[in-house]
């Protein structure tokens, strides 16, 4: 057992400096390979989360903007809207008012056509009621075949 203890020691004195160099690499790996490479890794890490947040922030503007855009859009149409509504209405004002003035001017037309028309049928009847004598003379007198007076001017014109 001894023997088996000494070759071992003497395994481990030989190993000492394979595992001495084997740590040195380890700790110049270390220094000029891994932590420029993790240095690297880390900074791409954070640009990719930089750029990954500043592309959030950059939708979230756009998707603001896209809002605001949508907002103004609704407000210059409801404006169009109501500019319409009003030319509308105003031409619906006028047109009444047109209507109007076209029935008030028809009604004071058909007022004066009748206010015309009894002057005539007034003037009709007092020409007929004032030659209504001399007529009922003159059929009468034809009826009865009387001769006409030498007086009675207008029956002589009906002949």
């Amino acid at each position: 057992m001894q023997e088996i203890v000494r070759q071992l020691g003497e395994l481990f004195l030989q190993a000492v400096p394979t595992v001495l160099i084997i740590l040195l690499f380890y700790f110049i790996l270390r220094a000029i390979f891994f932590k420029p490479l993790l240095k690297v890794m880390a900074e791409r890490d954070a640009r990719t989360v930089g750029a990954q947040k500043a592309a959030e922030v950059a939708q979230a503007t756009a998707a603001e903007k896209a809002k605001q855009y949508q907002d103004a859009l609704k407000q210059a149409r409801a404006q169009v809207y109501a500019e319409q509504e009003a030319a509308r209405k105003k031409l619906l004002d006028e047109r009444a008012e047109i209507i109007k003035k076209a029935r008030t001017d028809a009604a004071a037309q058909v007022a004066a056509g009748k206010g015309r028309l009894a002057g005539e049928l007034a003037a009709a009847r007092r020409e007929i009621e004032g030659t209504v004598a001399q007529l009922s003379a003159e059929i009468a007198r034809r009826i009865l075949q009387i001769p006409p007076r030498p007086s009675s001017g207008p029956a002589k014109e009906i002949r």
